[in-house]
């Protein structure tokens, strides 16, 4: 065993037995917990887990606050949430990495693929986003309160297999109030992007792809009706037709994720005007 894995929890009592089971080939599993009101401390002492709490303060904050002051048992960590699964492939693709000395990557980047209505949404599940998974605590560091970003000081690496994620495990309910939160930290940052002017062109035709990435979220921002053309690249550029029903259902939940980030954008500017709601 090489590797430590890192957890964030909230209520998670329904995911941790899943997650847990595919974890059994770390002996060291910290949680970093948002002071539940469940059983999700129980369940993770009964597996052996470290277990710590702090008030949520947006995703990056905590992973941060985590590298900072959790003595990890080992020097690299593998993070997962609690709604996703590490399948075999992955598992030992990751620990050959690790046992590895010749291992000149500090972080390594890992796509998943999401599961919703029973289906793997292959097409508009967002499978080809890249994101920091693997790393040594030493060398990384996120910004951003939700989707983070990695910083990090040295090489990156990719990962082959994919993880498993299960976003919708606990309703419809759990994930429009995650993504209602996530929308006011989108909107924060959007207002920030504009301010700031940081949306290059040239990263558009970057060959790094977490670039790219990061400079089309940022041309999102600039965009008009970017509900519209959220749902029309998911379900027709993307081809989220393909996946069928839980791939119509998944590209609307988006585009309409989109359009609280814009209407929360305007009363972000409308404040800073002195301009009220009602």
């Amino acid at each position: 065993m090489c590797v430590s894995i890192f957890i964030q929890t909230l209520n998670e009592e329904k995911n941790l037995p899943r997650c847990f089971d595919s974890l059994k080939w770390s002996d060291d599993i910290v949680v970093l917990d948002s002071i539940s009101c469940d059983r999700t401390e129980v369940i993770a002492k009964q597996y052996g887990c470290r277990f710590f709490q702090r008030k949520y303060d947006g995703r990056a904050n905590n992973q941060n606050w985590a590298v900072k002051n959790i003595d990890f048992k080992y020097d690299w960590v593998w993070y997962v949430d609690a709604d996703e699964v590490t399948p075999p492939s992955l598992a030992e693709e990751i620990q050959k990495i690790c046992s590895n000395p010749d291992t000149e990557e500090v972080v390594f980047f890992a796509r998943r693929e999401n599961y919703f209505m029973g289906k793997w949404l292959k097409h508009c599940g967002g499978e080809q986003a890249w994101i920091a998974r693997l790393w040594k605590p030493a060398y990384i560091e996120w910004d951003r309160g939700a989707n983070p970003v990695a910083t990090f000081n040295g090489k990156a690496g990719y990962l082959k297999n994919k993880f498993e994620h299960y976003f919708f495990s606990k309703g419809y309910f759990d994930w429009i109030e995650r993504h209602n939160k996530y929308s006011s930290y989108e909107a924060e940052e959007t207002i920030k992007s504009l301010i700031n002017g940081d949306f290059k062109i040239a990263g558009l035709f970057s060959k790094d792809t977490i670039e790219r990435r990061n400079m089309l979220k940022k041309l999102s921002f600039r965009l008009p009706l970017r509900p519209f053309f959220r749902f029309i690249h998911m379900y027709f550029v993307s081809r989220g037709f393909l996946d069928g029903k839980p791939g119509l259902t998944y590209s609307f939940l988006i585009g309409i994720y989109e359009y609280f980030i814009v209407l929360k954008v305007k009363e972000l500017k409308m404040k800073e005007k002195g301009i009220a709601l009602w």
